[in-house]
């Protein structure tokens, strides 16, 4: 394992064990998963769910996973046979994240800085119908002018 993997190793136990002692903590955002509501280069702070309790949909939830944390939105919750699992998507995701305990949630994103690198806060206010198919497209467009800018200017 290179120093890269194991210093990423490193910061993501650390995340997941902070949250897990109740403390909130505060990440750079990456990917446009949740394009335009939270913008590559924002930081987020997480807080952990157990603070407020169960999540709602339309909440923005950071979930674990074996590379870290993915931050998206609740979409539902479903109950069978006595077993709750929670439903999530990026806000510019074509499809659904697969059905997860609440054991997966890490936390619920409770607030957003601007950055340098992305001077525009973080819209993380509850939302229940994310326009997804339009959102999809401009992160579709916006990948496609970086590009092009790049191509221009070599």
């Amino acid at each position: 394992m290179d120093n890269r993997k194991k210093s990423s190793e490193i910061l993501k136990n650390v995340g997941f064990t902070l949250l897990s002692e109740g403390k909130t903590i505060r990440i750079k955002a990456h990917g446009y998963s949740m394009y335009p509501s939270i913008k590559p280069g924002s930081l987020i702070l997480i807080e952990p769910i157990k603070i407020k309790g169960f999540p709602v949909p339309g909440e923005i939830i950071a979930i674990k996973r074996e590379s870290g944390l993915i931050v998206h939105r609740l979409t539902r919750i479903v109950v069978n046979k006595g077993i709750t699992t929670y439903i999530a998507r990026g806000d510019s995701n074509a499809l659904e994240d697969g059905p997860i305990t609440i054991g997966k949630i890490a936390g619920r994103i409770v607030g957003a800085e601007p950055t340098g690198e992305n001077p525009v806060p973080a819209d993380i206010r509850i939302n229940t119908k994310p326009k997804y198919i339009t959102n999809r497209l401009r992160v579709i467009g916006k990948i496609l002018w970086n590009k092009l800018r790049l191509i221009r200017y070599r």
